[in-house]
């Protein structure tokens, strides 16, 4: 058999798509985008266009029909709009790990799931205490997320001396850390409820569920009924990006096409001798489009909307999220040292505790499973980088404090992720360095 024929044809444009893929494939890259991202949005904030660049982000858009107008500042339309898609692949990648990955062994799962919870909890606690009932107080959601392509990034920098465990337990919590958190602004940080619009999102999510059931399969179809869903949450008092985080766990995990149908599928196709049966024998091209669908199929709803969305999210909704977000004015004329000083201890002394404490406890109690090659030393020093808190961090600060206090946060969560990082880096590279031969 030739095996050229064996692969499809090639096109000019595979020139750069080709190698553009493989670049998209590095999981690391998105890390280094959005730091590129936060120290661009640092110097315009800091410079004499300052007030141009963020002057950007406060202008209006949307749509008007009749008297209907839906309108936003530009930086709500990225912080509810497009950071909904961050939050349905960051539901989509916790389902598949649930259902489809080492997670789906409940004992494997509780680990990351019991440190994820005392990483929320501990620096919550640390914050409140530090903050006690001054200004800011409300804010205490912003230290509980972890900020998983930062984490990622300081990983890959180690290379294969880290232990694919390590790598598992840190994306596992960061996800349940960002699914917590849009949990906490959904609840914490909402508006005062419309029932009547959180009634319509209940029948768009029950309409999702039942098309699912009936078999409906058009992404198209279930997009026009999530941006409804989207707008009814918008209306409801309830932060519209719990809509990502809804969709995104109701997707299906299994694949409609197994893999003994797409063979006798494929099979059929095959047994066509060379030549041109395509373009005039109906029966060929029944088999050729049943071909098509199958092989579409055969990976899961999950896994398509992954690697359709993945780019997407890591190289264009997180980076202009920093920009819209990072733009701190590093001479703030109003600064709140305890506000400040709360979030650096909360990031980087509370959080690493939370999450070796409630490990801990979840192990000596039977209920989760530490792998043999995840050490208690390494599991500390890589506890150390969930303090970097950066994007939820900011997204949920922009929502719990008044303006005049946003300066002060946003220089704690910079400074207690560049910490967090530095320390996090130095001790896994410490660890991992004396262990080389």
């Amino acid at each position: 058999m030739n095996e050229s024929l064996a692969r499809l044809p090639r096109e000019p444009a595979d020139r750069f798509t080709r190698p553009f893929m493989r670049f998209l494939r590095i999981e690391a890259m998105t890390g280094v985008i959005l730091l590129l991202s936060t120290l661009l949005a640092l110097l315009l904030a800091n410079t004499a266009w300052s007030a141009s660049f963020l002057a950007v982000w406060d202008m209006p858009a949307g749509i008007r029909l009749g008297e209907i107008e839906v309108s936003r500042s530009l930086k709500h339309w990225i912080n509810d709009g497009l950071m909904t898609l961050f939050f349905f692949v960051i539901a989509l990648e916790l389902k598949r790990e649930l259902v489809l990955g080492e997670l789906c062994i409940p004992r494997v799962a509780a680990l990351p799931l019991a440190a994820a919870f005392g990483g929320m909890l501990v620096p919550a606690g640390m914050f409140l205490l530090v903050v006690g009932s001054g200004p800011g107080a409300s804010g205490w959601g912003t230290v509980m997320s972890t900020d998983t392509a930062f984490v990622i990034g300081c990983l890959a920098m180690l290379g294969s001396r880290i232990p694919e465990s390590l790598r598992l337990f840190l994306l596992s919590l960061a996800i349940f850390d960002d699914v917590g958190a849009i949990l906490v602004v959904a609840i914490g940080y909402g508006d005062t409820l419309n029932w009547a619009a959180l009634g319509a999102a209940g029948i768009g999510l029950a309409v999702v569920a039942g098309i699912s059931r009936l078999g409906v399969r058009n992404i198209p179809v279930y997009f026009a009924i999530g941006s409804g869903i989207w707008l009814a949450f918008d209306a409801s008092g309830i932060h519209a990006t719990l809509t990502g985080v809804i969709l995104g766990l109701m997707t299906p995990a299994r694949s409609w096409v197994s893999d003994t149908r797409l063979h006798a599928i494929l099979d059929r196709v095959v047994a066509y001798p060379p030549g041109d049966h395509w373009s005039g024998d109906a029966a060929a091209r029944g088999d050729l489009h049943r071909a098509g669908v199958a092989t579409r199929e055969a990976l899961s709803p999950i896994e398509r909307l992954e690697i359709a969305l993945h780019p997407w999210v890591a190289f264009a909704v997180m980076p202009l999220f920093a920009l819209a977000n990072a733009g701190v004015p590093m001479a703030a004329t109003r600064f709140d040292a305890t506000l400040t000083s709360a979030i650096v201890a909360a990031f980087v002394v509370g959080k690493p505790i939370g999450v070796v404490l409630f490990s801990v406890v979840a192990v000596k109690l039977r209920l989760g499973i530490r792998p043999r090659e995840l050490s208690w030393s390494l599991l500390v020093a890589g506890s150390l980088l969930t303090g970097i808190g950066f994007t939820m961090a900011l997204f949920i600060a922009e929502l719990a404090f008044e303006a005049t206090l946003l300066d002060s946060v946003k220089h704690g969560i910079l400074g207690a992720s560049i910490i967090s990082a530095a320390t996090g880096f130095l001790a896994l590279n410490w660890l991992t360095s004396r262990r080389t031969p």
